[in-house]
Order: C-alpha cells, then sequence, then structure tokens
C-alpha cells in the first residue's frame, strides 16, 4: 500500500531521473516531506507519520530514519524501492543506445 503510493509519485519523475536532474532518493525525500508537512488524511499518511522521521540540513543532504523496528523495515523498503527503480530506468533508457553515442573526443588542444 505504501510502497504503492510511493511508486505512483515516483513515476511522475521518470525523465528527470533519466535526465539526471534528480534521483530517485531525492524523490523519496520529498514524497516523505510531502506526506509528513500535510495532515494525515488516509492510512498510508498516518503509517508514514507515525514510522519516519525525516531530517534535513540547509545544503539539502537529509537523513531518513525510522522510529520503531517496523519503520526502519519500511524506511529500508523504500530505499531499496527508489534505487531499484532508478536502476530499472537507467537500464531502460541504455538499452536504445549505441557505442557511438557515447563517444567522446578528448584531443589536447
Amino acid at each position: 500500500m505504501i510502497l504503492k503510493e510511493f511508486s505512483n509519485y515516483l513515476k511522475q519523475f521518470d525523465d528527470d531521473i533519466t535526465q539526471n536532474k534528480t534521483t530517485a532518493p531525492k524523490v523519496l525525500c520529498n514524497w516523505i516531506k510531502h506526506v509528513i508537512n500535510k495532515n494525515p488524511k488516509n492510512h498510508v499518511d498516518k503509517i508514514v507519520h507515525k514510522e519516519i522521521m525525516l531530517a534535513e540540513n540547509k545544503c539539502g543532504d537529509f537523513l531518513i530514519v525510522g522510529k520503531s523496528e517496523s519503520g526502519r523495515v519500511l524506511v529500508n523498503a523504500l530505499y531499496n524501492y527508489a534505487l531499484s527503480y532508478e536502476n530499472f530506468l537507467m537500464s531502460r533508457w541504455l538499452e536504445n543506445k549505441k557505442p557511438k553515442d557515447f563517444n567522446i573526443n578528448n584531443q589536447a588542444d
């Protein structure tokens, strides 16, 4: 249920991830921040509020922590899902590429 909600949110950023404008873990942070900063309206929101804590500094570095053992399992599952989804997107993007697409001329001037 929670992974499905996050998955739906994550799919909105497919182009940004493949164009290297963001990463899936950053999207996860933004999703958690969005859920935590609103009043819980459904079971997903309530569980995230109860089980996950987010800390972020001024530089944009963040830390996602589970408040209990089940929260740690949830954070781990969300993080692993984000990484695997990002790998899936990048492998799909790479599928149609040819070696010449990556040919970089390293000639000294």
